[in-house]
């Protein structure tokens, strides 16, 4: 079992907000993330309870989520546990880590990197989906036959293509503003260019609106966007998902929600509906 320090704690909604810090095999440094600890999992500490991961945005960290979605309320009455890791590794001195706010250091797009320099450290995917997973499942009261994920923007790529992919993990999954085509859009051809190399059909296997064409999973897909985002026509896309479900008749339940722009105040306006919506799917 992995060693977690304890950074800080503070009680929030009747639990704990808890910021932990490890040393991660698969990243190669020290990793951080976020754990929201419901009433009912400090109560009763030998119960298990539904697990949520959310994947944060670019050039956020383990932080933004606990401190501006609004979501510990609603998660203690519903007695789920939510875990928030930080969006990629950091402090390793690569070069051009820290050059721009779209890749490296904060940009982690959850993919698994193979080009140098990137490869030893940046395996955002297996962090995700394997280190991370099995330590909550390790050192928290996590039930881990309901485990749900969602995230926003490159998180919300994140979550639905993890969902995808391993559909023997995750039993629920929604998306704010999601990147939904990022082999077609300036930010995912970039992250996807430098971490995979330029081969396209690479690119695919991490790309929602490929993915969703060949996914095992048939879990409900909840997501919410903004129609005043800046970002919307030319980075996230969802028409090329929408397109790509209705090929298959995925389940996707796509809301365009007037005059939201890409910030946590939308993201906070909806995690009501994103909470309920995986609460029903875990059960």
């Amino acid at each position: 079992m992995q060693t977690l320090e304890l950074i800080s704690q503070n009680k929030s909604a009747g639990g704990n907000v808890c910021f932990y810090k490890h040393a991660s095999s698969t990243c190669q440094t020290d990793m951080r993330f976020s754990i929201f600890l419901p009433p009912q999992a400090l109560e009763e500490p030998n119960k298990k309870r539904p697990v949520l991961f959310w994947l944060s945005g670019l050039t956020c960290t383990e932080e933004n989520f606990m401190a501006k979605a609004g979501a510990q309320t609603l998660a203690a009455e519903l007695g789920i546990i939510i875990v928030a890791p930080d969006t990629s590794p950091r402090g390793l001195n690569l070069p051009g880590e820290d050059d721009s706010w779209d890749f490296g250091s904060g940009a982690g797009f959850y993919i698994n990197a193979t080009q140098e320099p990137w490869q030893a450290s940046y395996q955002m995917e297996d962090y995700i989906a394997h280190e991370l997973y099995a330590l909550v499942s390790e050192n928290f009261p996590a039930d881990m036959n309901k485990v749900g994920i969602f995230g926003h923007s490159m998180g919300g790529h994140g979550a639905i293509t993890l969902a995808f992919k391993y559909p023997d993990k995750y039993q629920s999954v929604s998306a704010f503003s999601p990147i939904c085509a990022p082999s077609q859009c300036a930010w995912g051809i970039k992250a996807f260019t430098g971490y995979l190399g330029d081969n396209s059909e690479i690119w695919q296997q991490h790309d929602a609106h490929h993915l969703i064409k060949n996914t095992a999973t048939r879990l409900p897909l909840l997501i919410d966007q903004g129609s005043a985002d800046n970002f919307l026509q030319e980075q996230l896309l969802p028409e090329r998902l929408i397109e790509a479900s209705k090929s298959v008749n995925y389940p996707l339940n796509y809301r365009l929600q007037a005059g939201y722009d890409h910030s946590y105040y939308f993201i906070a306006t909806f995690m009501a509906d994103h909470l309920q919506h995986h609460a029903e799917q875990l059960g």
